[in-house]
């Protein structure tokens, strides 16, 4: 059965949501669960790098069409999240510092996600057609599909 297709911007929001969900979860967590600690951070990880991916790589250069002055701080913010997760997998889960880091993660990621749907995904969806909406979607979608099956591959 073939896939609903998708458009880029619910693409986006439906990781963005996924990703709080996580965040939720590591929160709720107690400090003893050092393992499913671990566990959820590694998968925050991953679920952030294919989509900060998948998002400068396809969505970015077409927004940049739209909205040029918002794309160089988002990029800036990926930056800044991804030196946070470098940071953080160095790191064992019953050290202090890695809740206030992942404290400061999760705060940049939301405000970050936020600033998207609420400034960048309206200019975008104003401006594109739902064709290319959609197109932008297969071709995401289809990008993180293959990502995906890179890391399973190393892993």
């Amino acid at each position: 059965m073939a896939e609903k297709a998708v458009d880029a911007i619910k693409l986006l929001t439906d990781d963005h949501k996924n990703v709080k969900q996580l965040f939720r979860e590591f929160e709720g967590l107690t400090d003893r669960a050092m393992k499913r600690r671990s566990d959820l951070y590694m998968q925050i990880r991953h679920e952030l790098e294919i989509h900060t991916k998948v998002e400068e790589r396809f969505f970015y250069p077409v927004a940049r069409q739209v909205t040029e002055d918002l794309v160089p701080e988002a990029i800036e913010e990926h930056h800044v999240v991804a030196q946070l997760l470098h940071e953080l997998s160095g790191m064992d889960p019953s050290d202090e510092r890695f809740d206030a880091k992942m404290t400061v993660l999760i705060e940049n990621v939301e405000h970050h996600a936020e600033e998207e749907e609420k400034e960048m995904f309206p200019s975008v969806k104003k401006e594109l057609s739902s064709a290319r909406l959609l197109a932008l979607g297969a071709q995401m979608a289809q990008g993180k599909q293959t990502m995906q099956q890179e890391l399973d591959a190393v892993a």
